[in-house]
């Protein structure tokens, strides 16, 4: 089959592709980013990721399946959530027109439409464009996705490193349930063989408060360090503050808002078997010894 792949160069797109080359499929990707450094050798066709113009559908023509990973993790500029759910319509409208015959589209748990969060009610309009669009298709919805080029696990191992106590919004008890980026790459393939519509969540075995989460990363990487509850206002100006010196986006209020809502758990069996002790067993050494910059990868 021909493939294509939001984002291969990138972060779970990179792991799907790298699955499907291996099974003999022709894979290409829709890029904003054309520069990435391409991993796959030259196996990989980069078109750009235009949205605007006839271009998405040219470059979309005799291809099978699409495999959508394309969304923005909070506004920037121009670059916004809103804007993110008009780019995704037209992607979908581009792949009908082209004769995409399935949609693998990757979403996140708990999405509403009457979301107050423009995060998760922007995957919950995505989610209806995709089941709106006559194709066939899979959608897939993880939570906080595990892997080493992950930001958020990333940098919190970072700053338990170098700061000697780790403040948590709230009380930290709000539960969340992390996915292997392996594990959801396993799911991305078998929805691209899959002939029925279907809508799961995709996450690990495991739920963790977050101060447990954290403590457990502190305990892996050899820096644990007290977990301070603070009122979520003031674990904002906290990250704006680190933000600052850092030139990059920590955390956002609707990040806090999301995690202290327990948006990030399922009620649904486990997809996934991977857990994050085994994974930082294997990581924890590199772990936040370099900070992962949302803006450098994403917006610049």
């Amino acid at each position: 089959m021909k493939i294509a792949v939001t984002g291969a160069f990138s972060y779970t797109g990179k792991y799907v592709t790298q699955r499907l080359l291996e099974r003999g499929e022709q894979v290409i990707t829709l890029t904003g980013h054309p520069n990435r450094p391409d991993p796959f050798g030259g196996k990989v066709r980069a078109l750009p990721l235009d949205f605007e113009g006839s271009s998405l559908r040219t470059s979309l023509e005799g291809v099978d399946v699409l495999v959508n990973t394309y969304w923005v993790r909070f506004d920037r500029r121009g670059n916004t959530q809103l804007r993110a759910v008009e780019n995704t319509g037209r992607l979908i409208a581009s792949a009908r027109a082209a004769g995409v015959g399935r949609i693998v589209h990757v979403s996140v748990t708990n999405p509403t439409a009457d979301s107050p969060l423009p995060y998760f009610a922007g995957k919950a309009a995505n989610e209806q464009a995709v089941k709106d669009s006559g194709l066939g298709f899979a959608i897939l919805r993880p939570t906080l996705i595990v892997g080493v080029e992950d930001i958020l696990i990333n940098n919190i191992a970072f700053l338990l490193r170098r700061l000697p106590l780790f403040g948590l919004p709230g009380d930290g008890r709000y539960p969340v349930q992390p996915v292997d980026v392996e594990d959801l790459a396993d799911l991305m393939v078998e929805a691209v063989y899959a002939k029925d519509n279907y809508t799961i969540d995709a996450v690990g075995p495991d739920v963790f408060s977050f101060r447990e989460m954290v403590a457990l990363i502190g305990k892996k990487i050899g820096a644990p360090r007290p977990l301070l509850s603070v009122p979520p206002g003031v674990a904002l100006a906290a990250a704006r503050s680190i933000g600052l010196v850092l030139g990059d986006v920590v955390l956002t209020p609707e990040e806090i808002d999301g995690l202290m809502a327990g948006l990030l758990v399922s009620n649904e069996p486990p997809q996934g078997s991977r857990r994050l002790v085994d994974w930082l067993d294997m990581h924890g050494g590199q772990l936040g010894l370099k900070y992962a910059s949302e803006l450098k990868r994403h917006f610049v």
